[in-house]
C-alpha cells in the first residue's frame, strides 16, 4: 500500500495523465532553489534598508545635536563670524578666553572699541556668582561682542572656532583663580590652568595660520621669594600655593610649545588687579560688601606683626599692558605642527610698583564709603598667601611702553562708585 503522500505524487495533473516522479522532483528542487534565492535577495534588501535607515538616523541625530547644542549651528556660526569682523586697517581678530571674567571683559571692550574683531569664550562656572559674569556678558553683547559658552578643554569646539575664524591672536585669560580655594578644590586648578592651557595650545598649534598668544600668568609665581621688587629674571621655583604652582607649570608648558612648535607666546604676571566689575572673592571687594552691611572684616598680619602689602594695579592699567602685548607680539613661526624658525617668547610683570598695606587700603575704603569698618586682625594662616608683592616693571616699560597711571585712592573711588551703582546702597541687603 502506498501512503497518501506517495499516491499524491502519482495523481494525474490533468485527466488521463500521470506525473512522472523524476520530473516532479526536479521541478520541486527548482521551486525550492527559486524560493531560497528570493529570500536571500529579500534579506539583502532588508539589510540595505536597515543600514540606510541607521545612517539617516545618525545623520539626523548629529544634525539635531549640531543645531541644538550650546555651540554649533548656522546661527551660532553667523554670530561668531560677525563678532570676529575687523573694523580697522591692519586690525586683529582675537579669541579672548575667560571673556566674561573681570580682566577678560575689560580687554574685550578695549579691543572692540578700537576696531578689532573679538570672539569671547567662557564657561560661566560658579566659583563666584555667575550672575555677575552674565551681567558682564550682557555688557559685551551691547557692544556686539559674542561670547561662546563652553569650556577651554573642549578640543572639538576650539577646532570649530579656528575653522570658522582665522584668529590672528589669542588672549588667554580663562583660569581657575584664587589662592585659598585651591585647598578646597585642587582638581579645578589642574583642569583649568594646566589641562585647559594644553588643550588651547594644541588648537593654536594645529591652526592655520597659527595665532600669536598672550596669556595671564600671575605674580603668585614669585612665591616665597624675599627679594624685592620682583623681577622676571628672579627664580620662581618656590611656589606658596597650588594656584601659584599651576601658573608656574603654565609658564614651563608655554615655553615648550614655543620651542617645539614655533608659537609666539607672551606671558603676563598680573599683580593684584582691582576695579569696576571686579571679582567678589578679592579682599577689596569683600571688604566693601561687609563694611556696608556692618559685618566685621578680617585683616591678616604676617610674621612679627608685619602688615601685609600688595602691589594693587588698576584694571585700566592692566588692559593697556594686555593690548600693548598683543600689538608687539610677533607672528608664530610654525605650520602643520612644525616650527620653521625660532619664535618670540616673553614674560612681563604688570604691576603698579607702589605696594600698599592692607590696613591702608581699608582706610581708603572707609573714607570712600563714609563708614567705619569693624576690624578683626589675625595672624596669616598657612593657606598659600604671601606677605607682600612688589613688581619691577622696567622690562614692560621698555618693551611695551607700559606705564601705570592710577593710584589706589583714585582706583578705589572708581570701584566704589561702580559697586554702589551695580548693587545699590541697601546696607541691610545681602550681596552674593
Amino acid at each position: 500500500m502506498r501512503s497518501s503522500a506517495e499516491e499524491e505524487l502519482f495523481l494525474p495533473s490533468t485527466p488521463g495523465k500521470f506525473k512522472d516522479r523524476s520530473h516532479a522532483m526536479h521541478r520541486q528542487f527548482h521551486r525550492c532553489f527559486a524560493s531560497t534565492s528570493t529570500m536571500f535577495l529579500w534579506a539583502l534588501f532588508l539589510v540595505a534598508l536597515t543600514a540606510a535607515y541607521l545612517s539617516f538616523q545618525s545623520f539626523v541625530d548629529s544634525g539635531s545635536r549640531y543645531f541644538s547644542s550650546a555651540w554649533g549651528g548656522i546661527h551660532w556660526e553667523k554670530q561668531v563670524r560677525s563678532s570676529a569682523q575687523i573694523h580697522r586697517q591692519n586690525g586683529f581678530s582675537v579669541l579672548v578666553t575667560g571673556a566674561a571674567g573681570f580682566v577678560g571683559t575689560h580687554v574685550s571692550l578695549a579691543l572692540k572699541k578700537r576696531g578689532d574683531g573679538v570672539v569671547g569664550l567662557d564657561n560661566f562656572n560658579n566659583y563666584y556668582d555667575p550672575a555677575l559674569k552674565r551681567a558682564r556678558r550682557d555688557l559685551l553683547s551691547s557692544h556686539n561682542i559674542f561670547i561662546v559658552e563652553g569650556d577651554v578643554n573642549d578640543a572639538r569646539m576650539l577646532a570649530k572656532l579656528f575653522e570658522i575664524v582665522a584668529f590672528t591672536h589669542v588672549m588667554h585669560l580663562a583660569a581657575q583663580a584664587g589662592v585659598r580655594y585651591a585647598m578646597e578644590n585642587p582638581h579645578s586648578y589642574v583642569h583649568s590652568n594646566i589641562a585647559g592651557l594644553v588643550t588651547l595650545l594644541e588648537a593654536c598649534k594645529n591652526a592655520d595660520p597659527q595665532p600669536a598668544i598672550v596669556w595671564a600668568s600671575s605674580s603668585s609665581v614669585y612665591g616665597l621669594n624675599e627679594k624685592t621688587p620682583f623681577s622676571e629674571s628672579d627664580l620662581t621655583d618656590r611656589p606658596a600655593s597650588l594656584y601659584a604652582a599651576t601658573k608656574k607649570a603654565g609658564e614651563e608648558i608655554t615655553h615648550t610649545y614655543n620651542h617645539i612648535y614655533g608659537l609666539s607666546i607672551t606671558g603676563l604676571r598680573f599683580f593684584t588687579v582691582y576695579g569696576p566689575w571686579g571679582r567678589p572673592d578679592m579682599a577689596y571687594f569683600s571688604f566693601t560688601r561687609n563694611i556696608l552691611q556692618g559685618k566685621p572684616i578680617t585683616i591678616y598680619r604676617g610674621k612679627n606683626r608685619v602688615d601685609l602689602a600688595r602691589d594693587f594695579t588698576y584694571i585700566d592699567d592692566i588692559v593697556k599692558g594686555c593690548v600693548a602685548s598683543l600689538d608687539t607680539a610677533k607672528k608664530s613661526t610654525g605650520s602643520g605642527g612644525k616650527k620653521r624658525r625660532p619664535a618670540q617668547y616673553r614674560i612681563f610683570n604688570l604691576g603698579n610698583t607702589s605696594p600698599v598695606t592692607v590696613p591702608m587700603m581699608v582706610g581708603i575704603l572707609e573714607k570712600q564709603l563714609k563708614v567705619k569698618a569693624r576690624k578683626k586682625t589675625v595672624e596669616m594662616p598657612g593657606n598659600g598667601d604671601v606677605p607682600f608683592t612688589h613688581a619691577n616693571i622696567s622690562s614692560a616699560r621698555r618693551e611695551l611702553g607700559y606705564k601705570p597711571t592710577t593710584d589706589l585712592q583714585t582706583g578705589l573711588k572708581k570701584f566704589v562708585r561702580w559697586y554702589l551703582s551695580y548693587y545699590g546702597d541697601n546696607r541691610a541687603k545681602s550681596v552674593n
